[in-house]
């Protein structure tokens, strides 16, 4: 069968679906009921849904949560979390509860500045160039006035633009390098639209520049982009109590667990196998609560990550010591978040995440999604060092496996109580039904 189409995204919705279910599966009309039973019952809503993306055929569902008991910077709030991984919400949510008695989470917003850039060829003096650039720095400005007034009036713009030479890397290569504060937007359109202008301005002035050749003035641009790598656009979380105070009921020697706390944590900071997994953990949590809120989580973990590679080597994002006999854990990591634009005004359950958040201001949510980071990594590095991740984990998965199970309510409170006092498997729980089906 031939499964190549032309001009599919002039296609209906129903003909897109049609075409894709007789293509691909040997029951077309199952697959169809299967695309329209996650369809929104109000046809606005699922417009709406529909415009987001292309070629839409249905919606994929993730379950929206929530972690309550919060206390940041003395403030309670309840986190939302959008995310599909079981004992992830559970999990940020005792760690919220265990911190609320202790202090709560200290959170601190250390820079906002965003970058972008425009990466061009320039073939000739370099000395030229930097005296080219100090002469038509201001124009950048000028000729983007129209763009950065709204941004201005706000309290943010451009804050600097700055000449690079990448030639020790790539033969020719140059950047424009500027930096921005885009306030309560993430500030991708703004920024792009303010590095276009800058490469139009770029090669505009380099064809009147009377100190270049023709060769000097012919200027390539390679693209205008801003970067999601932000490392000054920072924020930190943290918890700390006196080491006694860590005591509960599975820490009964509290010197000893946060002794064995801070022993994980250092092995992340020094094994990236390690490493990648404690940082996944860290991002459980900042994911969820991106998600919930409608940003770009790719970009989100795609800045982390790097940053987390900053120094040569990919390493922890948290880290822990006592000072004092007072214990104290926390992280610092870059978040570029907006709580205007974007889907914050058009997706509602966005818009309800926002709102049961108080409606933050940019800088308040990348307060938000830290302390969930720091809560999710407190959570497993809790059960990691005393009695294992796989306890709760299980716990929390056993739902899952049942669902793939065709089991009434008293088969399943059955299964439940069995599995109270005995370990959790796939392969236990099905040998475990079969024999009650016997």
């Amino acid at each position: 069968m031939n499964k190549t189409v032309s001009g599919f995204s002039k296609l209906s919705k129903e003909e897109k679906i049609n075409w894709i279910a007789n293509t691909y599966f040997s029951a077309p009309q199952e697959a169809i009921a299967l695309i329209k039973k996650y369809w929104n019952a109000d046809p606005k809503i699922q417009q709406l849904h529909d415009d987001f993306i292309e070629n839409t055929i249905s919606n994929f569902y993730i379950p929206l949560g929530v972690a309550p008991n919060f206390l940041i910077n003395g403030k309670y709030s309840t986190i939302p979390m959008a995310i599909e991984e079981s004992s992830v919400v559970a999990a940020a949510a005792k760690a919220a509860k265990y911190w609320a008695t202790r202090g709560g989470f200290k959170a601190t917003v250390i820079n906002t500045e965003k970058i972008g850039q425009v990466h061009f060829i320039y073939k000739g003096e370099i000395e030229k160039l930097d005296l080219f650039f100090l002469q038509v720095k201001n124009k950048f400005y000028e000729d983007t006035a129209s763009l950065t007034k709204n941004m201005q009036k706000r309290g943010g713009g451009i804050l600097d633009i700055a000449l690079i030479d990448k030639t020790n890397s790539l033969p020719n290569y140059f950047q424009l390098h500027a930096t921005f504060d885009t306030k309560d937007s993430m500030g991708a359109n703004f920024i792009n639209s303010c590095l276009e202008q800058f490469a139009k301005t770029l090669k505009e002035e380099a064809l009147k520049y009377a100190l270049f050749s023709e060769t000097e003035k012919d200027i390539q641009i390679v693209m205008s982009i801003l970067s999601n790598y932000v490392p000054n656009c920072i924020v930190r979380a943290e918890v700390s109590c006196p080491v006694a105070a860590l005591s509960e009921k599975n820490i009964p020697n509290s010197q000893e667990f946060a002794s064995r706390f801070i022993q994980a944590v250092q092995i992340a900071e020094v094994e990236p196998f390690r490493a990648v997994t404690h940082n996944k953990g860290i991002m459980n949590g900042i994911d969820a609560v991106v998600l919930a809120t409608g940003n770009d989580f790719r970009a989100v973990e795609a800045g982390v990550h790097a940053y987390a590679a900053r120094n040569g080597k990919y390493s922890s994002l948290s880290h822990a010591k006592i000072e004092n006999d007072i214990f104290t854990f926390w992280l610092e990591v870059p978040l570029a978040l907006g709580t205007v634009g974007g889907l914050t005004s058009l997706h509602p359950l966005v818009k309800l995440a926002l709102e049961m958040l108080e409606n933050p201001s940019a800088e308040e949510l990348m307060q938000f999604v830290a302390v969930a980071g720091l809560a999710q990594n407190f959570a497993a590095l809790r059960s990691l060092t005393t009695t294992g991740i796989q306890e709760g984990h299980m716990k929390m998965h056993l739902n899952n496996i049942l669902n793939q199970f065709e089991i009434n309510e008293t088969e399943t409170h059955l299964i439940k109580k069995h599995f109270k006092t005995h370990p959790i498997s796939h392969s236990a729980v099905v040998d475990f039904i079969a024999n009650l089906k016997k």
